[in-house]
């Protein structure tokens, strides 16, 4: 199935409802999301490096003199703008995306202590990012719609026709040179994140990725 080397097949918000096997797949977009949130508190507690999107939302906090969180929502609305062109399709991922990871990243953070030496360290960024990327795929592989920055990926795959590694690794980097420029704050760690979120997530939806009958017969048509 083309998921499994690239992004599942595009779905209205009806079609995603519609679906099949919805006592998989809503429960595993809760998972995913809820485990996507608790993984950023894991990378900002290690101060080792956060993802690229949470060092744009820092610079442009930085320029601006908005709150990092003010920050975080605005970008999420200026990317759902380059889903126009891509013509991705939101749904009830997309929604629940913008509600629950911050709120899952910051209930994290009341139960996941400052890491007390070096080690520790490495080992929230290790955690931290496997989290990022596995519970990434998982929630994606629910078929309930991207959120606003994976729309972006998934959207500029369909279009470029290149592979999720490719198309994940250069928006990430860009985003990370962005963020760099208006003052974020990138280290070591961040640039590992860019490097290799994409081939890690395509490498998860393998596993993740719900199969539908429509698959097959989209397929067969």
């Amino acid at each position: 199935m083309g998921a499994v080397t690239t992004v599942a097949r595009r779905m209205t918000a009806i079609e995603q409802l519609r679906a099949e096997k919805k006592a998989r797949r809503f429960p595993q977009l809760l998972v995913g999301l809820i485990g996507y949130g608790t993984s950023l508190t894991f990378l900002i507690q290690s101060a080792l490096g956060a993802s690229s999107w949470s060092v744009l939302a820092e610079g442009m906090a930085r320029s601006t003199g908005m709150t990092f969180g003010w920050a975080t929502n605005l970008t999420a609305v200026a990317v759902l703008l380059f889903w126009i062109p891509l013509r991705e399709l939101p749904g009830i991922g997309t929604v629940l995306n913008v509600v629950l990871v911050g709120t899952s990243a910051d209930f994290a953070a009341l139960f996941v202590p400052p890491p007390g030496s070096l080690t520790q360290q490495v080992v929230y960024y290790a955690v931290g990012l496997l989290m990022l990327t596995f519970f990434d795929a998982v929630y994606l592989g629910a078929r309930f719609g991207s959120g606003p920055r994976d729309g972006l990926m998934t959207g500029a795959v369909r279009v470029t026709g290149k592979p999720v590694w490719m198309v994940r690794s250069a928006i990430e980097l860009v985003v990370l040179a962005i963020g760099w420029f208006l003052g974020g704050t990138a280290g070591f760690g961040t640039l590992l994140i860019a490097v290799s979120m994409g081939p890690l997530v395509q490498q998860f939806l393998r596993w993740t990725t719900v199969r539908l009958q429509s698959d097959v017969v989209s397929s067969a048509t």
